[in-house]
Parts: structure tokens; C-alpha cells; sequence
């Protein structure tokens, strides 16, 4: 009868699982959906995640086996839906990580004290994981957008320190593109970063097929990558910031403004 019981108690260690992986399945497609949506490659949620491509393949297909503890995982898919605009803790949060074991029969009469003293741990493991990633994340994207704050800043200091404007003078010293043909470095190829300072139109040509087309909205961060050439045009010239190859980003142009940058990379001879 001992055989009998502990023969029974076993699916109920699979059910867990088999649940773990159909929610991870049910995640991964929504979060996959969003980034289409987006027009986001899965480089391009490297870059905002720093987490392995690997990864966040496996979590969009709902393969476990690549991936590491439910922990983690849970960590991961935060990480994932924050970069894609969801709410991270509260996505993430329904992806179950704690195994739930239910004994029919006791035989120790403190067996369920012995229980309880692990569980707690366990939970406040997770809750240090949690803080811990969450702090991480916050940094990294306090980096990421620090080029962006700032020059919104000095812009804003600026229009507060004159009472009356004139038309003539020109908001802060961040010098546009000119509209001729820029070049990148030597034997580099071309990359592009854009910040939106505000909602606008945008189209990226890169080596002469389309990359994207639409509009973005304010605090947008972007990058295109070219071989050969990159053409970038907008109607708000300047509410585009724009850097070549990760250098200091300037203004496509003046506010309002129709505004198209070429650049090419140079060739050696």
C-alpha cells in the first residue's frame, strides 16, 4: 500500500510542470506578438535587456529546457515585458515558480513543521532575487536614457531663463545635420541611433531597402544598422536626435521641418 501511494502522489508533480510550460508557452506568444508589433528584433531586446539572444528565443517559443531556474525565469520574463512597455512585475508574476506538494497521508506528526521552515527561506530567496534584478534593470535603463534626459533638461533650463524669446536665437547648442552626405569611419559600417524628443513621422532606407516606416512616440530609443549606406527622413526635424555610430546625438534639423540624412560608410582603396 506505501508503493500504491507514493506511485499516486507523483502526477501531481507533473501537473505542475506541464502547467509551468503552457503558461511560459501562453507569455512567450503574447510577448512575441508585441514585438512584431513593434517592429523590435530580437537584437534590438538585447541591447535594451542585455540578456543573452538565447534566451529570449527560448521564452518566446516556451522551450523550457533552454532556460535556467523558475526563478530566474521569472526575472527574465520582467526584464522581457518591461523593455516592450508592459507592466514587468505584475507580467511576470503569473508565471508560477513555487512547486505546491500535496501529501495524503502523514506519518511524522512534525512533518508539516518541517515543511514550513524551507518554504519561507524559499520565499524570501525569491523576494531578494526580485530586488536585486529589479534594481539591475532600473540602472541599466537610467543608463540607456541618460542622453535623452539630460538634453531635455538643458533645453527646458534654457526656455526658462529667457522671459522673451526671440525668434532669431536659436534653443540650446546642439548642432544639426547638415543636408549634405555624411560618411562614417573607415572600413565601419553604418549605425544609427535615434531619440524621439517628441512624436514623429520617420523612414529608415538601409543599403536601399526599407527598415521601417511610421511614426514613433516621445522618449522612443532606436538603432538601424547599414553596410553600404543608411537614409534617415522625418517630418520633425527637431524633435529627432540622431547620432552616427554612437557618437553625441544632434537634431535632424529645425521643429517642424521635412529633413532627410544620408550616411555612407567609406571605402578603402
Amino acid at each position: 500500500m506505501t508503493w500504491f501511494r507514493r506511485k499516486n502522489n507523483q502526477p501531481q508533480t507533473l501537473s505542475v510542470e506541464q502547467q509551468r510550460s503552457e503558461k511560459l508557452a501562453e507569455i512567450g506568444a503574447q510577448l512575441w506578438a508585441s514585438r512584431q508589433e513593434q517592429g523590435l528584433s530580437l537584437e534590438e531586446v538585447v541591447v535594451l535587456t542585455r540578456i543573452p539572444k538565447r534566451l529570449l528565443q527560448a521564452i518566446e517559443e516556451g522551450n523550457l529546457n533552454e532556460l535556467p531556474e523558475p526563478i530566474y525565469i521569472q526575472g527574465l520574463i520582467r526584464q522581457f515585458a518591461d523593455a516592450l512597455g508592459f507592466n514587468g512585475v505584475e507580467f511576470s508574476s503569473t508565471f508560477p515558480i513555487v512547486y505546491q506538494q500535496v501529501n495524503s497521508t502523514s506519518t511524522w506528526t512534525n512533518k508539516p513543521i518541517n515543511q514550513l521552515r524551507p518554504l519561507h527561506l524559499y520565499l524570501l530567496y525569491i523576494f531578494v532575487i526580485v530586488c536585486s534584478v529589479s534594481g539591475l534593470s532600473q540602472i541599466l535603463n537610467n543608463a540607456a536614457l541618460q542622453a535623452s534626459t539630460t538634453l531635455t533638461n538643458q533645453t527646458k533650463a534654457q526656455k526658462e531663463s529667457f522671459a522673451q524669446p526671440v525668434q532669431s536665437t536659436k534653443p540650446l547648442e546642439v548642432k544639426p545635420f547638415s543636408n549634405t552626405l555624411l560618411s562614417a569611419k573607415d572600413g565601419q559600417p553604418v549605425q544609427i541611433g535615434v531619440i524621439l524628443k517628441s512624436s514623429s513621422w520617420i523612414r529608415v532606407v538601409a543599403d536601399g531597402k526599407t527598415q521601417f516606416e511610421g511614426t514613433l512616440p516621445e522618449g522612443t530609443h532606436r538603432t538601424w544598422k547599414a553596410q553600404e549606406q543608411l537614409t534617415v527622413k522625418t517630418d520633425n526635424a527637431g524633435g529627432v536626435l540622431m547620432s552616427v555610430n554612437q557618437e553625441q546625438p544632434k537634431e535632424m534639423g529645425e521643429p517642424g521641418k521635412v529633413e532627410e540624412i544620408k550616411i555612407a560608410a567609406k571605402t578603402r582603396f
